[in-house]
């Protein structure tokens, strides 16, 4: 009998909850993520959020800190915390940082679900689900795939150093690659110059350099133009996360080897609707974590991709 506990249990949430639910109109709940606005995939993941929003009838508020700055995200969370929503969605880029605010949310009885970072982490901070990607295992993937093409020393281009998914995409980068290849990670700001300066220094300084791997469009932009002004491009290997209508362009254009996608738009979206049918029906997902990637995008499937990035959905 032990072993029906748990769905029994279960099951007495969920009528609970639909014997109290709220009417969808009543329901508000609040976004708190580490992404900028001058940052084109965290647009793509708001446009997932205020879509969901619309489909679920429910009302959401979107608050990010100006730059990468974690005390300012918790700040945000704290402030949403007080105004009492009926939900909470939160990325998790500093576990340690934000550790404590996640906790306040869920020791208030706050329903949580991260996107996007914080898939290591997100279930001893008491959070619900998680919707995103495993980081080093894109990582590693996008590793597999240079050494593939035979790149042995490789840079990996990290805006936004600290933030704990970026730091394991370059880890898994690094061991995708293999015993004896030599990463060397190029720790820039979002500053558009500075990356650009960055490579151009690094290729200059070590001209033996076959891949370069970008964590994220605000360093990966740049880097392609970098690349192009010092004559590098479609003579190493180069691939991107994330997307954006300069980076497929690339892709359709063979200058570059691949961008990992994450499907950010899903990771805006879907976090809502967990969280409507969870405070109306206590309902949630089976699996704890919700993969929306990683998927590669390459020369050959680029043209299927762009019409959706020009609406700001891939």
């Amino acid at each position: 009998m032990k072993r029906f506990a748990a769905p029994l249990l279960l099951m007495g949430a969920a009528l609970c909850a639909a014997q109290e639910a709220p009417a969808r109109e009543d329901i508000r709940i609040v976004v708190v993520t580490h992404g900028t606005a001058a940052d084109p995939f965290w647009s793509v993941a708001s446009n997932g959020v205020q879509q969901a929003a619309r489909d679920m009838g429910v009302s959401v508020e979107y608050r990010a800190p100006e730059t990468f700055d974690m005390p300012r995200m918790s700040q945000l969370i704290d402030a949403a915390v007080a105004s009492q929503p009926d939900g909470l969605v939160v990325s998790i880029p500093d576990a340690e940082a934000l550790g404590d605010a996640i906790g306040r949310a869920v020791d208030a009885g706050i329903p949580v679900i991260s996107m996007n970072s914080g898939s290591e982490v997100f279930e001893e901070l008491g959070v619900l689900r998680h919707v995103g990607q495993t980081e080093y295992e894109a990582g590693f993937g996008a590793g597999e795939r240079m050494a593939e093409a035979g790149v042995s020393a490789a840079i990996c281009v990290n805006h936004e150093v600290g933030n704990v998914g970026l730091d394991e995409r370059c880890d898994g980068f690094r061991d995708g690659l293999g015993e004896g290849a030599s990463v060397e990670v190029l720790a820039v700001s979002a500053d558009p110059v500075e990356v650009r300066n960055a490579v151009s220094a690094a290729f200059t300084q070590n001209p033996e350099i076959e891949g370069v791997l970008a964590v994220g469009p605000l360093g990966g932009e740049p880097t392609i133009e970098a690349l192009r002004q010092g004559g590098q491009l479609g003579a190493v290997e180069v691939g991107i996360f994330d997307l954006s209508p300069t980076i497929l362009q690339a892709l359709v254009d063979e200058e570059i080897s691949f961008a990992i996608d994450q499907q950010q738009y899903l990771q805006g979206y879907l976090p809502i609707v967990f969280l409507t049918t969870y405070i109306q029906y206590g309902m949630l997902p089976a699996n704890p974590i919700i993969l929306t990637g990683p998927g590669f995008v390459t020369p050959e499937n680029a043209e299927q991709v762009i019409a959706l990035s020009e609406q700001g959905i891939r």
